[in-house]
């Protein structure tokens, strides 16, 4: 799904300046139309947040589940890695791996999902985004009811999964277990993850 206010950008406008953002702040919609934006920029409450280069570690978990959840999820769900979440006008999060409810897809050149369409959102927490992944971003997608939500943490080079469920009817995600080592739930479906095999080229 793609789409974009229009708006107007100075003619000098350069690679080198950063986007100035109009009053108000930008909306997700602008996210498609921004030239020269870093690679997997986000947007929290209008205002446009910069990604820092991924570690060894934040790369080889985001392989780690999409490989495993791909593996294991049925065929009426799908599985994808930093594609941005359109959770309202001003809120548009890219999850590191996202599960969500297969046909979803528009189109090939689809920029972002709905939120309505994600039953799994996974956050692999890195040194600049402690704050955003275990505060803000959970609270983001459980107010748009996001069903499931993982925070992935790094301990000494092993991935530890913080599992939440939400709760509707607070709109807010209740802690459902703590993760070393192995992975077992049955919850969003019957998954089962060796999470010491984060090292490997396959899970």
């Amino acid at each position: 799904m793609s789409a974009a206010r229009e708006y107007e950008l100075d003619e000098k406008y350069g690679q080198c300046e950063w986007p100035r953002p109009p009053q108000g702040g930008w909306t997700a919609d602008d996210l498609d139309r921004l030239p020269n934006l870093p690679p997997h920029t986000e947007l929290i409450d209008g205002s446009l947040v910069f990604m820092s280069p991924q570690t060894a570690f934040h790369s080889r978990a985001m392989r780690l589940f999409e490989f495993a959840l791909l593996d294991q999820a049925s065929d009426a769900l799908d599985v994808m890695r930093e594609m941005t979440v359109k959770l309202d006008d001003i809120n548009r999060l890219e999850p590191d791996v996202l599960v969500l409810r297969a046909g979803a897809d528009a189109g090939p050149r689809d920029t972002f999902y709905r939120a309505e369409d994600v039953v799994l959102a996974i956050e692999v927490v890195s040194l600049d985004s402690k704050a955003r992944d275990r505060e803000v971003k959970p609270r983001k997608y459980a107010g748009a009811g996001v069903p499931h939500f993982w925070r992935v943490e790094d301990d000494c080079g092993l991935p530890v999964v913080y599992v939440y469920e939400l709760d509707p009817a607070v709109k807010a995600y209740q802690p459902a277990g703590i993760y070393h080592d192995k992975l077992t739930l049955t919850v969003p479906f019957p998954i089962e993850i060796d999470l010491t095999a984060i090292n490997r080229r396959r899970p």
